[in-house]
């Protein structure tokens, strides 16, 4: 990445983490757990949700992770239940920014109105944004522990099933870890070649252009 896309990619990067832990506190404060707002994380200022390695990983491989807003299942009235639409909530509002960035996207493709180096600076921008929230919300998907998809999968699986699939959680970082290194090193990407075609799907569609 040059340094123009990397100075592109700082608020775009703290935007798509700040609005995903976001509404992972918001979803779970409207269904009965107030922990998030009582550490002070029901905020969208990005600073209360960076997390510095995951920050990192999305510079270098477009997908990574915030730190996790903190969540007492035990006061949800139905723990499972509302423990999958609290981790929805995140990937959700990834997907949802995209879908606006788009929107944006397409109203300004033909504007005349604009200078060339304003409008050439708000593609870019807005391109950045769909990439970054698409990618950070199917990497989330993913059904690895931490990520949010292993407590949607979780919650999906009946109870004796899931109390299996919980034992393996221990596991799963280093899985996840090991995927991750194996993309970088060995030019061997698993994560980008099970999120890359949502992501480059959802982008045609969203910008109406062809990638």
């Amino acid at each position: 990445m040059n340094y123009s896309n990397l100075i592109i990619s700082i608020p775009v990067i703290l935007y798509a983490l700040t609005i995903h832990e976001y509404f992972h506190g918001w979803a779970a404060n409207k269904l009965g757990d107030p922990t998030a707002r009582l550490q002070g994380r029901l905020t969208l200022n990005p600073l209360a949700h960076i997390d510095i390695i995951g920050a990192i990983c999305f510079v270098i491989a477009h997908f990574g992770w915030g730190k996790p807003v903190p969540i007492n299942p035990h006061n949800f009235s139905n723990p499972r239940r509302d423990n999958m639409i609290v981790s929805f909530a995140g990937p959700a509002s990834n997907f949802v920014s995209a879908f606006v960035f788009g929107i944006i996207f397409q109203l300004l493709r033909n504007a005349s109105f604009m200078p060339m180096n304003v409008s050439a600076f708000l593609y870019n921008l807005l391109i950045l944004g769909i990439i970054m929230n698409l990618s950070l919300a199917f990497f989330n998907m993913i059904p690895l522990f931490p990520l949010d998809g292993s407590h949607i999968m979780e919650s999906l699986l009946p109870y004796p099933l899931a109390l299996k699939y919980k034992q393996m959680e221990r596991y799963s970082p280093f899985i996840l870890l090991g995927l991750i290194l194996m993309g970088n090193y060995a030019n061997v990407s698993i994560i980008s070649m099970i999120i890359g075609p949502p992501v480059q799907y959802f982008l045609r569609v969203f910008t109406g252009l062809q990638f």
